[in-house]
Parts: C-alpha cells; sequence; structure tokens
C-alpha cells in the first residue's frame, strides 16, 4: 500500500510540475492555518481577535465599549465582529478609521487601534503601520488592564 502511495504522490508531483507549478502537486501543499473560531448570536460562526488579549482583557475592553454606549455584544472575553463593530464605531467620529463598518479586523482595524492607543497619552509611541505586532499587543493589553468590567 504504501508504495502506491508513494507512486501516486510521484505522479501528481510530476503532473503538476509539468503544468507549471507546485500547487497541483497534491501532498506538497500546505493547508493555511485554521482561525480561532467562536459561536455567535449573529448567523454562522464568527471569527475571534483578540489581538493578544487574555480572556479578561478582553472582557475589560467589551465592558469598555459597553459603558461607553457602543454595543459589543456578550461580555465573554471573545473579540468576535460585534465587539470589533463597536469599536470601528468607536474609532470613526475620531477619525481613527474612516471604513467599513464591518466587524473584520484588517489594517485599517488595527491603524485605528495604533492611533487610538498613541492619542492617550500613555507612551506607547506604536508605529501607525496596519500590523498587530509585539508592541501593538503590549499596549493593547497595557490599556485594557486600566479598565475595569
Amino acid at each position: 500500500m504504501r508504495t502506491i502511495t508513494k507512486a501516486l504522490v510521484a505522479a501528481t508531483a510530476a503532473v503538476g510540475i509539468a503544468a507549471g507549478g507546485l500547487a497541483t502537486a497534491g501532498t506538497a501543499a500546505a493547508a493555511p492555518a485554521p482561525v480561532q473560531q467562536s459561536a455567535g448570536a449573529e448567523a454562522g460562526t464568527l471569527a475571534v481577535v483578540n489581538l493578544g488579549l487574555s480572556t479578561n482583557q478582553a472582557k475589560r475592553w467589551q465592558c469598555w465599549l459597553r459603558d461607553l454606549g457602543y454595543k459589543p455584544g456578550t461580555i465573554d472575553g471573545q473579540l468576535g465582529t460585534q465587539s470589533w463593530k463597536a469599536a470601528q464605531t468607536f474609532f470613526t467620529p475620531q477619525r481613527f478609521y474612516s471604513g467599513p463598518i464591518d466587524g473584520i479586523v484588517g489594517p485599517g482595524t488595527i491603524q485605528a487601534l495604533q492611533r487610538y492607543l498613541n492619542s492617550r497619552g500613555l507612551g506607547y509611541n506604536l508605529d501607525v503601520d496596519g500590523i498587530a505586532g509585539v508592541r501593538t499587543q503590549a499596549a493593547f493589553a497595557d490599556y485594557a488592564d486600566r479598565h475595569r468590567c
């Protein structure tokens, strides 16, 4: 059986290479990493993007948004679509964010978060690059730690 499998993989790879690429080479292509998912009140499955926050820190961020009058959804420590829609809505009138209110954590949302964190006068001095790197995550965690739920 192993011999047949090896032969099939080799044949598939050869066909893929002959066709002009390894994308069709079968087992040589890796599957993308799974996205952390969480079921929510909306239809379907929602992506959870905590940007390095612990569950307690994420709850604090959700409570803070709620206390300001925004609607982050259930205070569960899982920053899903509703939480990020609330954050985008919060960032928009301050001109930190100008994209669609869609709850997707793309570069525009991360830039808005970076601009907001920099505006707090807490010395974060983040590059506004739309990348949630180590410094951005640490600043977000520090800011979340300053709030209570």
